[in-house]
């Protein structure tokens, strides 16, 4: 339990001023975000006796180790980036948003014949057109109930409109007006896509054409004495008014805008870019980076704009960029990011009015972000120095680690045996040098017979690259060293099967091609983690005494306890659980399981969407999907003859052969189970996976089985 005091900002330090706050862990973890009218008497609440505090906020300040803000010039804006920082760092302590996989948007799919109104998580998908995000889905569906009024657009299922155009008779809200029920002909496609269009005009921020439109309307149905068409006129017109005050913009003119603000001294720079989105601020972002030359703002901004918009293209790069000054000269930077665009985009410096303020809450932003950074730089190099002298301490190390690589092993049940390795150096991760391996020596469940075969690979790669480079030389007494060349001309089967971090097959002796990429295995560390107890480190060690190399230390941290055992030793060594040396130790090895169950996960999913078909020479996903869709499954394709076979488009009689043959080799797929029942299950076209084989249903934990 941490003392708020530990971290509590000096007086002085907070601006009094509107803004969004976070709250941190000790891993660095965001627990908590809050947005305040005035950053400075919001926080101060939080360090006050805990014993006046409400129970869930004492718990949130004591599992907190720092504390930090962003600076904003309305509450509106704060509101905005505190639904943008809940929605990217789900804080624990923030429960209305616990649950939420992420926040929902409302969704108009325009990629359909008839258009449909719904709520949408997750991946943007194309052709769909997206407004907000919102808050609750809940206050998605408030929205669209209003809407509905004036924009009768479908809202149901595939399913429900399929069976009300098969009976004839529309759903509820077809009787009742919410709906034009195109599913029964009561408008045609093209006048449901009008109103779809309608509908995605007003959520885009052109509200007052279609509110001048209702009242014209009303005023004629008065003068023509039609007071209850009046009436309902005058409802829609106040549903859209409601509708409008539940989505206040930002920027009444809907900009769509990059603001980039530049905070400079004579060593650093911190950029800090807002994102605004239908005069919305979507996202923030920011860097410092250091003055490494002379360099103008200009140059600065020009730097900035390439890092944003190198990879992008269409929608993705806005209409406006906003910067504090431009590239010398402009033109060439304004046509380039035209061309990713594919349309104008204008590139100017806000001079007056709402964009001229905004961008000033970007510069007050990006000061804050370089007065934070220099304030905090020197700690964090004295707190990740401080972290390697205490590993140096208790390891007995004759210096500090600055090279550390952890390797981890999973596998599900025995299947899919993978290992990793990651790299830390100065504290930091190397991700570039990261690896993955395929245990295939042999067969089974052996997390230490894993180890010694991961360990001994890797340093075999080192050992051949000192060889290549004359840095290691054959002993003449016939020691490790003139064994070298039988362990590199011996390579076990999983040898060279070695993937880097991006997917990049290793040569042999694990170099890349002479392309003047550094060679990964050539730097060994000063330490090895393993992720394991006694075992797991001895199985390293023992790696490590049969190549000769006794260089390297060897270290291994149990989860049960956070122990660190070292090679021989029958008691672990225990350190502080506030020492600094064993967080290190815990991120390396945390990192090191993330990346190892990554890749099983990813190495089982492919092999549960195998198929015999996938055996077929020649046979592409076409094809394939083209037989599956003929046949309904892949049992029934397995039980036809070649001739219907060749029934199929796209499939000669020579193929078809192919294919019976490769299907009567492959042994038929068990039945689906429905294990919570029993019930064996016929098989049906929906009931398949992607490689057309029946899935089998089953309980959660049965199907999870034990990851390690």
């Amino acid at each position: 339990m941490a003392d708020p005091s530990s971290y509590r900002p000096k007086p002085g330090e907070i601006p009094d001023s509107p803004g969004v706050y976070r709250f941190r862990d000790e891993h660095r973890r965001v627990i908590y975000v809050g947005k305040a009218k005035s950053l400075r008497q919001r926080l101060a609440n939080y360090f006050q006796d805990l014993a006046g505090l409400h129970p869930r906020t004492r718990s949130m300040v004591t599992t907190a180790a720092s504390v930090e803000w962003t600076v904003v010039s309305t509450e509106v804006e704060a509101l905005q980036l505190e639904y943008s920082w809940i929605k990217e760092y789900d804080p624990r302590f923030n429960v209305k948003y616990r649950d939420d996989k992420s926040y929902p948007y409302l969704a108009v799919t325009m990629n359909e014949e008839y258009p449909r109104v719904q709520v949408m998580r997750g991946h943007k998908k194309k052709g769909v057109r997206y407004f907000g995000p919102y808050a609750h889905a809940w206050a998605i569906r408030d929205t669209v109930d209003l809407l509905l009024r004036v924009f009768p657009v479908r809202t149901c299922s595939a399913g429900v409109f399929k069976n009300a155009a098969r009976t004839g008779r529309p759903c509820l809200l077809g009787y009742i007006g919410k709906c034009s029920a195109p599913c029964v002909d009561r408008v045609s496609a093209e006048e449901h896509r009008e109103l779809a269009d309608e509908f995605c005009d007003f959520m885009t921020g052109r509200t007052n054409t279609y509110i001048r439109r209702l009242e014209k309307q009303m005023g004629e149905a008065a003068e023509e004495m039609e007071y209850e068409r009046a009436a309902r006129l005058r409802d829609d017109i106040e549903a859209l008014k409601k509708a409008m005050e539940k989505n206040a913009v930002v920027l009444a003119d809907a900009t769509d805008a990059d603001l980039i603000a530049v905070a400079e001294d004579e060593l650093e720079a911190a950029v800090q870019i807002f994102h605004v989105r239908g005069g919305r601020v979507r996202g923030q972002r920011g860097w410092v980076t250091d003055k490494v030359e002379e360099i103008t703002t200009g140059a600065l901004v020009e730097h900035a704009l390439q890092q944003l918009y190198g990879e992008e293209t269409g929608d993705a790069v806005p209409k406006e960029v906003l910067v504090p000054a431009l590239p010398d000269p402009v033109e060439p930077v304004q046509e380039w990011l035209t061309g990713r665009r594919g349309s104008n985009v204008s590139l100017r410096i806000p001079q007056r009015g709402d964009k001229k303020a905004l961008m000033e809450t970007v510069q007050r932003n990006a000061q804050q972000a370089l007065v934070l950074h220099k304030t905090k730089r020197a700690s964090d190099l004295t707190t990740r120095s401080r972290a390697l002298e205490e590993i140096a301490d208790a390891l007995d190390l004759d210096s500090a680690p600055l090279r550390i690589e952890c390797y981890d092993i999973s596998h599900l049940q025995g299947d899919d045996v993978v290992a990793s390795m990651v790299v830390f150096e100065d504290g930091l991760a190397r991700k570039s040098e990261y690896r993955r391996f395929q245990i295939k020596g042999f067969a089974g469940q052996d997390d230490v017979r894993s180890m010694h075969e991961v360990i001994t690979r890797r340093f075999r790669r080192y050992l051949a690259e000192k060889e290549k480079t004359g840095e290691w030389t054959e002993d003449k007494d016939g020691g490790a060293e003139g064994s070298l060349g039988a362990l590199t001309g011996t390579e076990t089967p999983a040898g060279p099967d070695v993937i880097t971090a991006s997917g990049a097959p290793v040569g042999p002796g694990g170099l890349t091609e002479d392309d003047g990429r550094p060679k990964k295995f050539a730097y060994p560390p000063q330490l090895v983690v393993v992720d394991g107890g006694a075992p797991q480190v001895a199985a390293a060690r023992r790696a490590l005494d049969e190549l000769g190399i006794d260089d390297i230390a060897v270290c291994g941290l149990a989860k049960r306890l956070e122990e660190v055992w070292l090679p021989g030793d029958d008691d672990p060594v225990i350190l502080p659980r506030t020492s600094e040396g064993l967080y290190l130790l815990q991120r390396v090895r945390d990192e090191a399981h993330r990346f190892a169950i990554t890749y099983q996960r990813t190495k089982r999913s492919k092999r549960f969407r195998s198929s015999p078909l996938d055996d077929v020479p020649g046979l592409g996903d076409t094809r394939k999907q083209a037989l599956l869709k003929h046949f309904g499954s892949l049992k029934k394709l397995r039980s036809a003859t070649i001739d219907q076979i060749c029934e199929v488009p796209g499939i000669g009689r020579k193929t078809a052969e192919t294919i019976a043959a490769a299907l009567a080799q492959a042994a038929p797929a068990a039945p689906a189970v429905n294990t919570a029942t029993g019930e064996i299950m016929e098989e049906e076209p929906g009931t398949m996976g992607s490689s057309g084989e029946p899935v089998t249903m089953g309980a959660p934990d049965e199907r999870r089985g034990q990851e390690t």
